[in-house]
Order: C-alpha cells, then structure tokens, then sequence
C-alpha cells in the first residue's frame, strides 16, 4: 500500500512539473478577485470606489440604537449593552452598548481602521494617474474624513494618538496618546486643510463640501471650549495652557465662518413650523439647510441600517418601538407661549400635548397623535390612525387598552414603556414595512447656529447671542428669549436640546456642560394614561383623559468616570504606551 501511493506521489509531481515547463504564462495570472495598486491608483472609478467605502464607514445616527438613548432623552426598550452606560458600569473590558456595530462610528478600533483607510488614500493619490482638480477633491474629501474619525476620537475619549502614517507588519505599533490640546488642533488644521481644497458645491450629491469642513471645524472648537476641559486631571482630557475666553473667540469666528458663506439657510418653506420642522429629515433632495447628509437607497435597507420606521416605529404597526422619548424630553418642550411647561400649573396638567413648542409635534408620537393610514391588521381596533398608548379606554363594549402598548393586540412585545415613540426621522407616509430613502444630516445649518450663540454666551456677547438663538425660534414658531446670565444659558441648552434631538449631540452636550450628574441620574419616566370613549375605534369620541406619571426599567446612575470613554482592554493590551482615561 505504501509503495503505491509513493507512486501516486511522483505521478502528481511529474504532471506539476510538466504543465510548468509547457506554459508557464497560465500561473502568471492575477487573481480575479483582487486589484493591484497600480490598477486602483490608476483609475478613476476605483480611486472613487476606494473612497465611497471610506465614506461609509462613517455610519449614520439612526442604526437600531440610537445614541440618543444613551442619554436623558430616550430609552431604548431591548437593552443591547445600553443600561451598562446608563447605570454608569462601563469598563475597558464592558464598553457595553458600543461594542455594537450601531454605535461603531464611537469605537476606537473601528475609527483607527477607517483612519488607516484614509491615509492610504493619502499615501497613495499623490502619484495617482488623474486630473490636478480630482486629486484636489479628493484630498479635500479625504482630510475631511481624516478630521471627521478623529473629532469622534476626541468627543469619546479626549487626547488620542495622531496616526497619519500607514504601518506594514514589521513597524512598531506602539504610540503614545496626544494631549487634548494637541488632538483637537489636528483635527482643526485636518478640517482647514479640507476646506482649502474642496469646493463650495458638492462635486456629487453625498460628498463633503468646503461648507461641512468648515462646519466640522465650528463643532470642534464648540466642544473644546466647553466647561469639561478648562481643570483636567490631565493634558489628556483637557487643556493645561490657554485660556478659556480664547477658545470660546476661536469657537465663534469658526461658527461666523459657515455663516458668513451665505451658502446656507433655516429650511422655512411652509407656513405651518411644525411641517418646517418635519421636512428638514425627510424631503429627499439636498436642501437649504443640509451642509452634509448620508443618502440612502431603500434596496440596501439592512446593508446601511436604515430602517428607522422599522426600528422605531410603533409597535401597533408592526414597529420595533426601539429609541422611545421619554417624559423628561417631552416636558423640555415649552408651552407656544415660551413659558415653561409644569406638572404643577393645572392647565398644563389636564391638557399636556395643546399648545406645545410645534417641534414637539414633529418629534414625538403621543397618545391621539395622528399617525399613517391604519393598515387591515389594525383597523379593528383604530379607523382613524391615530396613537394609541393610553393605559386603558372604558367604552360600552368593555374596557380595552391602546393598540400601542406592551399590552396591545398587536405585537405586545415590541411596545414601548414610557408610552412615546419617535416621530423625527420618520416619514408619514410609509408604513414600517416600507424602506424610506430619507437622508440622514450630519452637519445642518441650526447647529452651526447654534454653535455660534454658545460661544457668544460665553462671550459675554449676550445680544448677538439671542439674535442668533431666536432665528431657530422664530423658524420653529416660538417666541423670541429675552434672557440674560444663568436663565439665558438654561434656555440655550434647552433649545439645543429640543432643536438637535436624535443628532448625537445631546450625549456629548450633557457631559462637556458638565450637567451629567444631575440630568442622569434621574430615573426615566413616562405616562399613564386613561379616558372613556362610545366607540374604541373612533378618536374623536374619546374624552375624559387622566395623565399620571409613571416610573419605567430604565434605572440611570451618573459614574464621573463617564466624561469619558475607556480604551478598551484589548487596545490597552496591544499598546503599553496607551494610558487609560480616568475612573477606570
């Protein structure tokens, strides 16, 4: 038996040795499934292929959780690693709802790659066989990518290592963090660099701008004149020189910067504000007030995450409840008058969803909200499409509770607890079951506005400072502040709060302003709600409403270690040079 497969052997290798010697040119060829550098370098549509996926790894704000969960405005109902951030248990070793690919534009390895993609780019475009005017624009569009991973860096974890080389298998790995300081002027000069080479119009639909480079510049700035960084533990989470006034001047002149483009305008083509409000998220065209946007193709739906009516919609119609609003948020939206909406004041109390800021209504679906066409499995309980999330209705017939609940008839499981659900983002129209192709904005015009009134505040430039803040208010129907000192502050954050709410600011808004102690640490609540009705199915028969507040499972404890994100473990274990943030 041995003796035949030794001759088995010197058979196959004396064919292999044949086939080579009559035609080598056959093992020669390249794989069919690879390209060579020459071949992506050297043309167009590969260079911009190369660089569409870099563009996608930037990711979008609304995957299935949402970073707005991850905060006093929202609860996310199935858990997914998010009650580790809130309880304030996150470590290197449980980076919790973040070790998730729906929040993987906040991961520290996920960026590293992306930014290891995009010094490639770098390395590699300048010897590119192409046009002096495409090599510009994308060398525009990669730096401003560069600066966008790295500000996400720096929001999460303060000072990180600047990695602008690209690293074959012999270098040595290990880099030591920047400071704070040194971090957020990389990302500066990255977003200037962009902003030089990139033209004020898009050269496509989805491509960075010089507008959005300069935008990113004012968001940077905005963040580093924050309160969180003027007294750090260290260079790494703050800055040790400089002076705070400095920052909040550079802050304002990048913010003027965007401004002063006159490229840009508050999307306010409809009388109605809360329409205003609405369209800004789901007209499907590259609108006045978009800087830059994500646009999506409804055929890639779960390629790109993008389901947000799926993901969040209510459960009484087939949604998944996912990112709900909770009391908290709803009660942050001011009366139409501009005062203060309060539990105590009886008006208020009896009739909690009448006369509301009108981006409450483009917001938040609530109890009797009209909603989309109730589809055939939900007529029987609702004719009107309007929400239901009341804790019961007493009729004639008996007595039922509302269709989306965790008690309802429909999907009971998927309902949400606070009794809210999302209503931004979220295009009328289309059911749950449909993919909508609505874009997701990165930078928009009110943040850069916005922006600018922060750093006036901190100015001392309170005039300027309630110009500009009430232009978002009179776009949203609201009556102009008159605030000055502390009130004027408060009313600020609040109207950030309410204008870029599910924008993934309000995360980083809570901690930079240092308010984190006290907003998280306040259990969410949501509402219960009763009322009486001669038929079920038909709103407007409805009356004799009860609104009480309730407690729901979503217990928050502020850890001061959470200014901050961890290095996760095994990065920590990869470079002994890392030093871990605070607290873990």
């Amino acid at each position: 038996m041995k003796a035949i497969i030794n001759k088995l052997v010197l058979i196959i290798l004396a064919g292999i040795f044949a086939f080579s010697a009559c035609d080598t040119e056959l093992l020669n060829v390249s794989p069919t499934s690879q390209l060579t550098d020459d071949t992506v370098w050297n043309d167009v549509a590969l260079i911009d292929l190369y660089l569409a996926d870099i563009y996608r790894r930037m990711h979008h704000g609304l995957d299935e959780v949402m970073l707005e969960s991850l905060t006093d405005n929202s609860h996310f109902i199935h858990g997914y690693g998010v009650p580790d951030i809130l309880q304030g248990n996150a470590s290197a070793s449980n980076i919790g709802a973040f070790n998730r690919g729906d929040l993987q534009h906040f991961r520290w390895g996920h960026l590293y790659s992306a930014i290891r993609q995009t010094n490639i780019m770098l390395d590699n475009i300048e010897e590119a066989q192409v046009s002096e005017e495409v090599r510009n624009n994308i060398k525009g569009e990669a730096h401003f990518l560069r600066a966008y991973f790295y500000h996400n860096l720096v929001r999460a974890y303060g000072g990180v290592p600047i990695i602008t080389q690209v690293y074959g298998l012999g270098d040595d790995y290990e880099i030591a963090r920047n400071t704070f300081e040194e971090s957020v002027n990389f990302v500066v000069q990255e977003a200037e660099r962009a902003a030089e080479l990139l033209p004020v119009v898009p050269r496509d639909l989805g491509r960075t701008s010089q507008g959005a480079a300069l935008a990113l510049k004012s968001r940077i700035l905005t963040f580093a004149a924050s309160d969180l960084f003027v007294s750090p533990e260290s260079n790494l989470t703050g800055y040790t020189s400089g002076s705070q006034q400095a920052r909040h001047q550079a802050a304002a002149d990048a913010a003027k910067d965007v401004i002063d483009m006159g490229e840009y305008e508050l999307f306010n083509r409809h009388a109605d504000p809360a329409l205003n409000y609405e369209q800004i998220f789901i007209v499907n065209e590259d609108h006045e007030e978009n800087i830059f946007a994500r646009y999506f193709v409804g055929s890639r739906d779960w390629n790109d995450r993008w389901l947000p009516h799926q993901f969040n919609g209510p459960n009484g119609y087939r949604g998944w409840a996912g990112n709900t609003p909770v009391q908290a948020f709803v009660d942050a939206f001011e009366v139409a008058d501009g005062t203060e909406f309060d539990w105590n004041n009886p008006a208020h109390a009896s009739a909690p969803y009448e006369n509301r800021d009108p981006r409450f209504y483009a917001s938040v679906l609530y109890d009797g909200a009209p909603w989309v066409d109730p589809p055939s499995f939900r007529e029987p309980y609702d004719a009107t499409g309007h929400i239901q999330t009341f804790q019961e209705v007493v009729t004639p017939n008996g007595t039922f509770p509302g269709v989306d609940t965790r008690n309802g008839p429909i999907e009971d499981w998927n309902g949400g607890y606070s009794r809210y659900y999302l209503r931004k983002f979220i295009d009328p129209t289309m059911p749950p079951q449909q993919r909508q192709e609505t874009p997701y904005p990165f930078f928009r015009y009110a943040e850069v506005i916005l922006n600018y009134v922060e750093a006036n505040i901190g100015l001392d430039n309170e005039e300027e400072a309630r110009t500009y803040l009430n232009m978002i208010r009179e776009r949203a129907g609201m009556p102009d502040v008159a605030d000055s000192g502390n009130e004027l502050v408060r009313r600020y954050q609040n109207e950030r709060r309410v204008e870029l709410f599910g924008e993934e600011h309000r995360y980083f808004d809570v901690r930079r302003w240092m308010i984190a102690p006290d907003v998280m640490n306040q259990d969410a609540q949501g509402i219960r709600i009763t009322a009486e009705a001669t038929d079920r199915r038909d709103r407007s028969t409805y009356s004799n409403f009860t609104y009480e507040l309730m407690d729901i499972p979503s217990a928050r404890s502020w850890n001061n270690s959470h200014y901050f994100s961890p290095i996760p473990f095994d990065e920590m274990n990869r470079n002994s040079l890392l030093v871990q943030n605070p607290g873990y």
